[in-house]
C-alpha cells in the first residue's frame, strides 16, 4: 500500500467515524425524546431511558454504517477536490480506479467493524435494552435471559421459553405458590393460544399436585387457562429480528418453518443482514465517482445534502421493495439483494462514465 492510498484510506475513516458519531447523537436525541412520552410509566426514570439509549446504540450503529460511510466519503473526497489533492493524486501517477480502490480498501476495514458490532455486541445490547425497558414499565416481566421469559401473576409464577408470536407460545411451564410461598402446584404445556376474554387454550399438559403429605401427577390433552397475561404485554418481548445475530435468525427461520409458521419476515431480516456489507461498498462507490467527476467549488453543504438525499433514497426505497415483498410473498433473498443491485449498476454506470 503505497503512501497516496493510506492517506486517503485514512481519512475516509476519519471521516466516516465523525459521520456516524454525528448520525448516532441526532438519532438518540430523537429517541430519547420519543421516550420521555413513557418517563414515569411503571419504573421507567431517566436512568432507565439512558441505559437504554446506551443499549441500543450498538444495533443503531450497526443500521447506520453505510450511510455514514455514504456521507464520510464524499465529505473527505469533496475536501479533497476542492483542495485540488485529487488532481495532484492523479497527476503523480494514482488513477480513478487507484483512487476507487482507496475508497473500497477503507469500505472494507468499516465493513469489519460493522459486522463485529452487528452479530457480537448489537444482538446482546438490544436483548438486554428491551427487557430494562419492558421490566421498568410492567411489573409482570421479571426477567428474560437464556432461559426463557419470567411472568408473574399474583402466586404464580410463569415461564415461557418459545414466544412464535404475540398469541402462540410454546413450552410454558406454571409454578403456583401457597400462602407460605411453598410450591403447591406445577403445570407444563407444550403449546399455549390465546382465545379470548383472559383465555388461553393450553395444549400437552403434564401436572403435579404437591403437598407435605403427598405429591400427585396427571396429564390431559387440553385445558382452558384464564390468565390476566395478554398478548399486549407478549408484544414488547416478542422474538424481533434487530436482537437477533445471523445464526440466530438462521435456527429461528428453520423453527418456524418446521412447526409451518409464516417466516418471510425473519428470512427478509436474514437476507438483509447479508446484503448490509456490500450496501457500505456500494454507498462508497456512489461517492467516488460523484465526487471525482463534480467540478470544484461545491460546497460542504451541497455535498452533504446530496449525501442525505442518497442515503435516504436508498433506505426507503428499500423498504418499500421489502414490503411488497412481504405483501406478494415474493423471494425473500431478491427483495433484499434487489435495491443493492440496482443501485450498483446505477454507481458502476456512473464510474465508467467518470473514467
Amino acid at each position: 500500500m503505497n503512501v497516496l492510498t493510506k492517506y486517503i484510506v485514512k481519512e475516509i475513516l476519519k471521516g466516516s467515524l465523525i459521520a456516524i458519531l454525528l448520525l448516532l447523537t441526532l438519532f438518540n436525541l430523537f429517541t430519547f425524546s420519543d421516550e420521555l412520552k413513557d418517563l414515569g410509566k411503571g419504573h421507567y426514570g431517566l436512568k432507565e431511558i439512558f441505559s437504554y439509549l446506551a443499549l441500543t446504540s450498538p444495533r443503531v450503529f450497526y443500521e447506520l454504517m453505510p450511510s455514514s460511510a455514504l456521507l464520510g466519503s464524499l465529505f473527505i473526497l469533496g475536501a479533497m477536490g476542492n483542495n485540488r489533492e485529487l488532481i495532484a493524486m492523479r497527476a503523480a501517477g494514482l488513477s480513478v480506479l487507484g483512487i476507487i480502490k482507496a475508497v473500497m480498501l477503507a469500505g472494507a476495514i468499516l465493513v469489519v467493524i460493522s459486522i463485529a458490532v452487528g452479530e457480537f455486541v448489537a444482538p446482546l445490547t438490544e436483548r438486554t435494552a428491551q427487557m430494562i425497558k419492558s421490566t421498568a414499565q410492567n411489573e409482570q416481566v421479571s426477567m428474560n435471559y437464556r432461559y426463557g421469559l419470567w411472568l408473574r401473576e399474583g402466586g404464580k409464577f410463569i415461564n415461557v421459553r418459545q414466544i412464535i408470536d404475540d398469541g402462540h407460545l410454546a413450552d410454558i411451564s406454571i409454578y403456583e405458590l401457597d400462602d407460605q410461598r411453598r410450591l403447591r402446584q406445577s403445570v407444563h404445556a407444550d403449546k399455549a393460544t390465546f382465545l379470548k376474554d383472559q383465555q388461553w387454550k393450553l395444549e400437552g399438559i403434564r401436572q403435579s399436585q404437591i403437598s407435605t403429605e403427598q405429591m400427585a401427577a396427571s396429564a390431559q390433552s387440553e385445558q382452558v387457562w384464564k390468565s390476566s397475561i395478554a398478548p399486549d404485554l407478549l408484544k414488547v418481548v416478542v422474538i424481533s429480528p434487530d436482537n437477533m445475530s445471523l445464526y440466530d435468525l438462521a435456527m429461528y427461520i428453520d423453527f418456524l418453518k418446521e412447526n409451518h409458521q409464516k417466516s418471510q419476515s425473519f428470512e427478509l431480516a436474514f437476507w438483509g443482514r447479508v446484503v448490509n456489507p456490500l450496501v457500505t461498498f456500494i454507498m462508497l462507490l456512489v461517492s467516488a465517482p460523484f465526487v471525482i467527476g463534480v467540478k470544484r467549488g461545491v460546497s460542504v453543504g451541497g455535498r452533504m445534502m446530496v449525501g442525505v438525499i442518497i442515503g435516504m433514497g436508498f433506505n426507503i426505497f428499500d423498504k418499500i421493495v421489502g414490503h411488497m415483498g412481504l405483501i406478494y410473498d415474493l423471494n425473500p433473498p431478491l427483495m433484499a439483494f434487489l435495491p443493492s443491485l440496482i443501485v450498483l449498476g446505477l454507481a458502476l454506470f456512473a464510474m465508467r462514465r467518470v473514467q
